[in-house]
């Protein structure tokens, strides 16, 4: 991927509803890391760069399939997410945030006629196709600086939960795919 895009990239973004900030502990980022892991394996996603912040997930995806569906990969790793990830936070005896978190997931679930009990993900996935090469470094770069933006690491790479450790040469926690 030197000077063109040679397939069909996505930059994607899944935020958490009323951006909570559900990802501050380790077991509720190792749902989206397993998660993840099991599209790569069973239905098809490639994964070029990814980050997990506390309340969204960026991530540079394609597919190995022709008929695999990036929608539908999102939608149904948002649905399975949603449930694990709800029922570990009513499960953790150590969550302090447990009584708001589930208000806050209860109350916007309750206002949507479509949802039964609780909502954790904002409806859809932003998806976008990255249509250049200057494009999808551009989106690179955004991903890898997340976290230092957000002033958590000094250097993309020191962020544990994102794709920069593999693109700077250090085994992360997904397989990806490095485009340099």
């Amino acid at each position: 991927m030197h000077s063109s895009l040679t397939k069909e990239l996505y930059f994607t973004t899944s935020t958490v509803v009323d951006w909570v900030d559900v990802f501050t502990r380790p077991e509720y980022k190792h749902i989206i890391l397993e998660s993840l892991a099991y599209c790569q394996k069973n239905k098809d996603l490639d994964l070029y760069a990814w980050v997990l912040m506390t309340n969204h997930l960026h991530m540079i995806v394609g597919t190995r399939n022709e008929e695999a569906n990036i929608s539908d990969i999102l939608r149904d790793f948002k649905k399975y997410t949603s449930k694990k990830i709800v029922d570990a936070i009513n499960d953790n005896v150590r969550e302090s945030r447990k009584d708001w978190m589930m208000d806050r997931f209860w109350f916007v679930g309750n206002n949507d006629r479509k949802i039964k009990n609780f909502k954790f993900w904002q409806d859809g996935s932003y998806i976008e196709t990255l249509y250049s090469y200057d494009f999808y470094l551009q989106k690179l770069d955004y991903i890898h600086n997340n976290p230092v933006v957000s002033e958590i690491v000094e250097k993309p790479e020191d962020y544990l939960y994102s794709s920069a450790r593999d693109y700077a040469g250090i085994k992360g926690l997904l397989d990806v795919i490095v485009e340099k």
